[in-house]
């Protein structure tokens, strides 16, 4: 692969990791918002939830638009709308104003996630694949580490960190501008937009295996997300904004590490390690919970997000480079629903038990051991398959082949 080649690779990357950035960069805030404008508890998680109901909505529905419209044209939208999101959130002054910023920015990931993936993987099949799995984890973690240091340390806290992201997005933008298209203009790009699960024959069985470690992976990113917070600040005793974002930060940042350490991993084998981490990682989490330790709780999220890293990776790896070049974005989009509506869904109902009585520690122990059971599920799934495609290069260079006769 050609310097350039990486480069832009590197780039598109980087729009992933700062559409993921902006996304966590308000679960320090959460507490702030609270104190300020005075909401309870479920709607701190319905404000995480809306966020992942209007990605989904819109992955359902647009997902697929860059196999249609080129990739460029489709990111450079997605990034737009991602600016007026953004500044909804300086201007935020209510918890009105916090839902409407989330829903413009579940839109603009949905918009864009598919199509810079899908732009990934036409630049070079393998080194896309990893840049997919690599830069959500970064982007998560990033984003929620600034944001906590942000708020702990610097003037106008709800104001500063997201023209920070204004500034960096300005710049994508620009750069998006001078991008080359990576995939040609097909008509159908209406009819693509009627909500659909589109899963070509080839990706069906890997995707079939790699569902249930993304589900189990991104419901646990929802627990840190929405839970996580008030969950950290009874084990550490203290309000601090750090303390609060950094459950998900070392989740997503070792998570982040553990994809690049793994790429030249064979797929299903960085999926069993995975699954096998997340269940350690998770049981040890909810050891810490039980005992009141925060230095366990924080073991087993390290753990966890070494299973988060490899899981995702694996799922990633396993299934999107098997798509052709006029599928990319379609496949993206539906492992993306499955990610987001793990990581949505369940964040909702825990947050809503909380509210009615069940307590926080009680919710966490039956929200991380669904998460060990998904995980005991894709981990039996996995070994007892027959025959799964590894290194699936070679079809999708049939698939050039075939496109250029």
């Amino acid at each position: 692969m050609t310097r350039a080649k990486r480069r832009r690779i590197a780039g598109l990357a980087s729009i992933t990791v700062t559409f993921l950035a902006t996304s966590s960069a308000p679960t320090p805030l959460y507490t702030t918002y609270q104190s300020q404008w005075g909401f309870s508890d479920q709607m701190v998680t319905m404000v995480f939830g809306v966020y992942a109901l209007a990605l989904l909505v819109t992955l359902l529905s647009a997902g697929r638009l860059s196999d249609h419209l080129g990739r460029r044209r489709v990111i450079l939208v997605g990034i737009v709308v991602q600016i007026l999101a953004v500044a909804t959130y300086v201007d935020a002054h209510s918890v009105t104003t916090l839902l409407v910023a989330r829903v413009i920015q579940g839109v603009a990931t949905g918009v864009t996630l598919g199509a810079v993936g899908a732009a990934m993987l036409d630049i070079d099949a393998r080194s896309g694949a990893v840049a997919n799995s690599t830069a959500p984890g970064v982007g998560t973690a990033s984003g929620a580490v600034i944001s906590s240091f942000t708020v702990q340390w610097l003037p106008a806290p709800t104001r500063l960190i997201y023209l920070i992201f204004v500034g960096i997005l300005v710049t994508q933008l620009l750069w998006v501008t001078r991008l080359p298209e990576t995939s040609p203009r097909h008509r159908g790009a209406w009819g693509s937009m009627i909500p659909q699960l589109t899963i070509p024959l080839q990706t069906r069985r890997p995707l079939l295996s790699a569902a249930p470690v993304l589900f189990a992976v991104w419901a646990l990113a929802g627990f840190f997300g929405s839970l996580g917070p008030s969950l950290i600040a009874q084990l550490v005793h203290s309000q601090s904004v750090v303390a609060g974002g950094a459950g998900l930060g070392v989740l997503a940042g070792v998570a982040a590490v553990t994809t690049y350490v793994l790429r030249q991993w064979p797929a299903t084998r960085v999926m069993v390690t995975g699954t096998l981490a997340l269940s350690a990682g998770v049981a040890v989490v909810i050891l810490g919970v039980a005992t009141s330790s925060w230095v366990v709780f924080f073991a087993g999220t390290t753990i966890s997000g070494v299973g988060f890293g490899a899981g995702f990776q694996g799922g990633m790896r396993l299934v999107a480079p098997l798509a052709h070049p006029d599928q990319r974005a379609g496949v993206l989009a539906v492992l993306y629903m499955i990610s987001y509506l793990a990581m949505g869904v369940p964040a909702v109902l825990a947050g809503t038990a909380v509210v009615h009585g069940v307590g926080l520690a009680h919710t966490s122990y039956f929200y991380l051991a669904g998460v060990i059971v998904l995980s005991v599920v894709a981990f039996v799934k996995l070994v007892t398959m027959t025959k799964l495609p590894s290194t699936p290069v070679r079809s999708i260079q049939q698939s050039r082949e075939a496109n250029t006769r």
